[in-house]
């Protein structure tokens, strides 16, 4: 079992290694300074998120112009806490800022998530003959530097990009996203293939629901978020559309102007993730459930063999178990010092992954359990069972 999770991390070095040093990624546009003579409105669905919102209406509105016509809508979804005020408070007097009240769901009605909010906004912009050419959703907990916006806005034209996605950096701030977050970043890596993505012979589609910039006419097509209205991962339902109907997807990494802090606490990390653990691998239950095993094998099971490997060595003169052992730990240390290097990801914690590797084990069952039973499957305490 220890050498067997030595040959998986290895093998895992190695796929994202060859994945990521592949993968294009956000650069600065060679336009010059022009300003792009298009339309962007950005969007954020905000519910409840009086942590975030301050800070992100701030970082936008202080951000370099993408286009010569762009403003900010911000879509409160009901929202029990602070966010409309502090949403007001941050933006000031600035003429771009918008804010919309989503209203009430409609009965009868299935919407789930951020697509009720989403859909209103785009609902309101056709009512008031404000479709812009460009459509940017963001989620609150994203934080975007000063030139991500007319970055992406001049690589989605150059690259003639009916979807552009962006993968921002992950930003760890408790001990439970310490633990968890840099073994999902290594999955996802492998489990949706960057260059396979942006291929439009290949049917494999992803993108990043933090950042999702449509050419309008293109979201307009494939139905918007009305036509996910009650599907719980809406960002891969989008990508699979857009490819789907022919239109180009474009996914890049954007770890240089891309921060993304997506969990206060051990509670909402648990769950936001047993939310989309078993919809992210299809729905497929022996898959879900193999993935948290294969996750305990590589991160968990070398420390648990670890002092048993320590008393063979010192009982019995045998040091090979150690030796394995010890080969899979250097080999977690190494995939975080390849994860710092390429995503930015600091080495805090890194000694407890094995920890980090029970929470996802145990995290698969349950999330198998709560999407299909609907028990306890909510998200920020809404309910998400049809």
């Amino acid at each position: 079992m220890a050498l067997l999770a030595c040959a998986g991390l290895a093998l895992m070095l190695a796929s994202l290694h060859r994945v990521i040093s592949q993968a294009p990624r956000l650069r600065p546009p060679e336009t010059g300074d022009a300003l792009i003579d298009t339309q962007l409105i950005v969007v954020v669905p905000a519910y409840n998120e009086a942590d975030n919102i301050g800070e992100l209406v701030t970082a936008l509105l202080a951000s370099q112009p993408p286009c010569r016509a762009w403003s900010l809508l911000v879509v409160d979804d009901e929202s029990s806490d602070d966010t409309v005020a502090l949403a007001r408070q941050a933006a000031g007097e600035d003429p771009r800022f918008q804010l919309l009240a989503a209203g009430p769901r409609p009965s009868g009605e299935r919407w789930v998530g951020k697509n009720w909010a989403c859909d209103r906004a785009w609902q309101h912009l056709q009512q008031q003959g404000a479709a812009p050419e460009w459509l940017l959703f963001l989620d609150a907990d994203l934080r975007p530097n000063a030139d991500a916006l007319p970055w992406a806005l001049a690589e989605a034209l150059s690259s003639s990009a009916d979807l552009l996605s962006l993968a921002p950096q992950l930003r760890c701030g408790c001990l439970a996203e310490w633990l968890v977050q840099p073994i999902i970043t290594s999955l996802l890596g492998l489990g949706f293939p960057i260059d396979r993505a942006n291929d439009p012979d290949d049917s494999l589609a992803f993108a990043a629901g933090p950042f999702m910039l449509f050419r309008s006419a293109a979201y307009a097509a494939v139905g918007g978020h009305r036509a996910v209205a009650g599907v719980v991962v809406e960002d891969l339902a989008l990508a699979r559309a857009i490819k789907g109907a022919g239109l180009r997807l474009r996914y890049l990494l954007a770890t240089d102007c891309l921060t993304l802090r997506m969990y206060r606490d051990l509670a909402a990390l648990w769950e936001g993730w047993s939310k989309n653990w078993l919809l992210g691998l299809d729905g497929d239950v022996p898959r879900a459930l193999a993935a948290g095993a294969f996750v305990v094998e590589l991160f968990t099971l070398p420390w648990l063999l670890l002092p048993v490997g320590l008393a063979a060595w010192l009982l019995l003169g045998s040091p090979w178990l150690l030796l394995a052992c010890g080969t899979a730990i250097a080999l977690q240390l190494t995939l975080r010092l390849w994860s710092r290097q390429h995503f930015g990801l600091a080495l805090t914690h890194w000694w407890l992954a094995g920890l980090g590797g029970l929470i996802l084990g145990a995290l698969a069952p349950v999330s198998v359990w709560r999407t299909l039973t609907g028990r306890g499957w909510t998200w920020r305490g809404r309910s998400l069972a049809p």
